[in-house]
């Protein structure tokens, strides 16, 4: 999915390594994606939500690893789309999780979740919630960045 990209979704290899370009950036986007790859897997081998639920997130975590390296390797725009897409989706989907089950979490197996379990499957939904809230953010500032230096990198004489 995150395949070679057009020509106008890469940054150039100047754009990166010329001095003030992004390179903290997106190594940070790139961490926070695997963080959440790895936190799919370690979810799904911990098998409390099922085996469709499990190879899902599996699914999930594959889906997204290669973006993970585009990212942190190249800074490519369709990559980063892609992840922003990804963690808004998933924004929304915890969300529901959480008010679906009138503000219980999600229950496991079936059985009603004590007060304790209630109060910890809502807080793990946060977490996942802001997880994915802080993917997207800096997914959408480093394209907005890299665009900002594609237009100056443009608008210079000899460019």
């Amino acid at each position: 999915m995150c395949g070679d990209p057009s020509p106008e979704q890469r940054t150039t290899a100047a754009g990166r390594v010329r001095a003030g370009g992004p390179l903290v950036h997106p190594r940070l986007v790139a961490v926070v994606t695997a963080g959440s790859c790895v936190a799919h897997l370690w979810v799904a081998v911990a098998g409390h939500h099922g085996a469709w639920l499990g190879i899902l997130m599996v699914a999930l975590a594959a889906v997204c690893a290669p973006c993970t390296v585009h990212i942190w390797r190249h800074s490519r725009v369709g990559a980063l789309h892609q992840v922003t897409l990804s963690a808004l989706l998933m924004v929304g989907l915890h969300a529901a999780l959480l008010l679906g089950a009138g503000g219980a979490g999600h229950a496991h197996g079936g059985r009603p979740a004590s007060s304790a379990v209630q109060a910890t499957g809502n807080i793990q939904l946060l977490l996942v919630i802001g997880l994915e809230l802080a993917t997207a953010l800096l997914a959408t500032t480093l394209m907005a960045r890299l665009r900002q230096e594609n237009r100056t990198t443009m608008a210079r004489p000899g460019a």
